[in-house]
């Protein structure tokens, strides 16, 4: 399916180093405000109280968030589970306060909402458990980041794996960066949020880098540079496809997902823009630094196809 035409192919790696430049002036506030501020740690990570509450009839998600809120909790994470009349509460730790405390002081205030508000169950989560997953956490992220490096060094070459990579990272900390900056909560659904983003970015990657190595095989005299703006361009039409339609089921999680998938979905929001953008103009330009050039990819003579208009023409192949 093809919506876009583009007959001519676009410069893009002509201004590469400018968009890269601004890509590691972003990339530098990202690391900066990660140390200066650090990460707003959900429940899961930093220790605290789970409640499991029952209702007789279904419970209104909005108004047992609202009446938490008024307590002095205003970042609490509500949400079904099971059905839809249980309701799990996970509260921060308060200083001066330990669970039962927290607990009964909640029970009352969702009594007040609801009188056949029961509670059925608390659970201390404390900071060694929070600590474990702070570092699983990072030790998923070092081996999905290892297994693509190894992936793509042997479908392609060594100098595309660590592009791709360090273009990966570069989504990573940006949005790591945004969730620091402004303070959002930064809580298990956010981490597979992440590691999400790295697969997709990484699909990105390999497609243009694919058509790469395609177009180094089918025109012998294009320079490296053209070679890199004509697979951009070739798939121009896919990536909007794509990455719109995909941008389209995350924004209705956003708006209509609740408090629950809120950063959830924001945080791929994020990945996926910056997942487009680093593939196309990071990690391709990244790649042409390296030099990489035919020799890596293509072992023998050029390939020519049927239909092909002789492996010369740099704007031939630049519709999907």
């Amino acid at each position: 399916m093809e919506f876009f035409r583009i007959h001519k192919t676009i410069p893009f790696m002509r201004h590469a180093l400018v968009l890269n430049i601004i890509s590691f002036a972003t990339f530098a506030l990202a690391l900066f405000f990660l140390f200066h501020r650090g990460l707003h740690l959900s429940v899961e990570f930093t220790g605290g109280t789970v409640m499991e509450v029952a209702y007789e009839q279904s419970a209104d998600i909005g108004k047992v968030r609202e009446a938490v809120t008024k307590l002095g909790y205003p970042e609490v994470q509500v949400q079904n589970y099971g059905t839809s009349r249980d309701v799990q509460i996970r509260l921060p730790t308060q200083k001066g306060m330990n669970s039962d405390q927290q607990s009964a002081q909640v029970m009352q205030a969702l009594k007040s909402v609801d009188p056949s508000a029961t509670q059925r169950g608390i659970e201390v989560v404390g900071p060694q458990v929070g600590d474990e997953l702070t570092s699983n956490g990072i030790k998923a992220l070092a081996m999905v980041v290892i297994g693509i490096m190894i992936y793509l060094a042997f479908r392609f070459e060594w100098k595309f794996a660590l592009s791709t990579v360090l273009a990966n990272l570069h989504d990573v900390v940006i949005i790591l960066g945004f969730f620091a900056f402004f303070q959002w909560e930064f809580s298990l659904a956010v981490l597979a949020a992440v590691l999400a983003v790295l697969g997709y970015s990484v699909n990105e990657s390999v497609v243009i880098f694919d058509r790469v190595r395609e177009n180094f095989r089918r025109y012998r005299k294009m320079t490296t540079t053209e070679v890199i703006d004509n697979a951009i361009t070739s798939t121009i039409s896919r990536t909007i496809i794509t990455h719109g339609s995909t941008q389209l089921v995350v924004l209705s999680m956003f708006f209509f997902g609740g408090p629950t998938l809120h950063y959830f979905a924001l945080a791929l929001t994020i990945g996926i823009c910056f997942g487009i953008y680093s593939s196309c103009f990071v990690a391709a330009a990244i790649a042409m630094w390296l030099g990489v050039k035919r020799e890596d990819l293509i072992k023998g003579p050029p390939v020519k196809r049927d239909g092909d208009p002789g492996g010369d023409d740099p704007n031939a192949g630049a519709v999907v």
